[in-house]
């Protein structure tokens, strides 16, 4: 006889099978994520978002905010600056990195606008 028994390894991989469903669910936990309730009142919207800020980091790493060149130095007060002005109303901040720029400079951009206060970050994507 040429033909191989495979009963055995179907019985087998039967019991693997019904193992692993069994196991799995005890092996999961649960993840604590909050998440927004429904509400039927909206918050009124008071105010029209200010224009968006275009920064822009080029491969040098040298950084443009809104169309003006600024020292990396100075980017951290100005952020703080445009934050101060209304705390409730930020402008979001458009990021638009040079491919070949290092990511130091784009840490150092992300961790001022962090210390900074700015909630509203994008970054700008050009197809290629």
């Amino acid at each position: 006889m040429a033909d191989m028994n495979v009963t055995p390894l179907v019985d087998v991989m039967l019991v693997l099978l019904i193992i692993f469903m069994v196991t799995a669910p005890i092996s999961s936990y649960p993840i604590d994520i909050n998440l927004p309730q429904p509400t039927l009142n909206p918050p009124p919207v008071d105010k029209e978002p200010p224009p968006p800020v275009s920064l822009v980091i080029d491969a040098s790493g040298a950084v443009t905010w809104d169309h003006t060149p600024m020292p990396m130095s100075q980017l951290e007060s100005v952020m703080r600056q445009t934050v101060q002005r209304d705390p409730t109303n930020q402008p979001r901040v458009e990021i638009d990195v040079n491919g070949q720029a290092q990511y130091e400079a784009l840490a150092k951009v992300l961790a001022y606008s962090k210390n900074a206060g700015m909630d509203k970050i994008g970054f700008v994507q050009h197809d290629q």
